[in-house]
């Protein structure tokens, strides 16, 4: 018994630290301004050390760098287009007008639809699944808890963009995309600068599709051990409205 009351009473201690991280978080707010990213020109608020439970934390940060590999990856594979149409590809020309609006168009929708939504979803992750015999004692606070809606987001959104990312690595010719395709082209035609780009392009796509395709398997099983269920995310949805998903932050 007095086990438990240990590790009830490090429950508390653990709710407590979280509340205080929370409240001081309203204050910097208040004082600061809620918007702070990207920081050349803040439209939304993103802090994973502020908002992130530390259990969380690194998981969120590896989506956020692997995020970062895409952004790259995205500018690397339109100079990579450029290239390959210089090098006298027959596609090059819409090689290269794709890139340029997948550059624009994945980045901004890729860190909206799914990069942001599991971001809030884990901003109120807590640790009750880890502490079941105290389920009936401690009381959270709607603050905290963790809400369905966001999970399945993820889901959809994240799952497009893994499909995305195969069809980007294998790189067929006018579709925007110096993948592997491209890349043996260019190094059979001696084309180096190109080939050595689309290369690197199609490294940067393996290690971000391979990469998130590694976490959202993570994410699914916290997912499932959470209790998630299609009828609460139906339930958040009407109380919340789709708005308050996409603007949240």
């Amino acid at each position: 018994m007095r086990r438990e009351w240990n590790k009830y009473a490090s429950a508390r201690l653990t709710w407590k630290r979280r509340e205080t991280e929370l409240n001081k978080k309203a204050e910097h707010i208040r004082n600061h301004g809620r918007k702070n990213w990207p920081p050349f020109f803040p439209i939304i608020y993103h802090d994973i050390q502020e908002e992130i439970p530390e259990a969380s934390r690194p998981l969120i940060t590896r989506l956020y760098q692997l995020w970062l590999v895409l952004l790259v990856t995205l500018i690397i594979n339109m100079i990579a287009c450029i290239f390959i149409l210089i090098a006298g590809s027959t596609d090059g020309g819409r090689d290269v007008g794709s890139s340029i609006g997948y550059l624009f168009v994945i980045s901004i929708t890729s860190f909206l639809l799914w990069y942001r939504p599991i971001y809030n979803g884990y901003m109120k992750a807590c640790s009750r699944n880890s502490l079941p015999v105290f389920d009936s004692l401690l009381t959270f606070s709607s603050d905290i808890q963790e809400q369905a809606l966001y999970y399945y987001l993820y889901f959809f959104f994240c799952g497009f963009h893994l499909l995305f990312s195969v069809y980007m690595i294998i790189g067929i010719p006018s579709t925007g995309s110096a993948g592997l395709i491209q890349t043996v082209q260019m190094f059979t035609g001696h084309h180096w600068a190109a080939a050595v780009l689309a290369l690197i392009a199609s490294i940067g796509w393996v290690i971000q599709g391979f990469g998130n395709a590694f976490y959202y398997r993570q994410i699914y099983a916290h997912h499932t051990a959470a209790g998630h269920t299609m009828e609460k995310a139906k339930t958040e949805l009407a109380t919340h409205g789709a708005k308050a998903y996409f603007t949240r932050g």
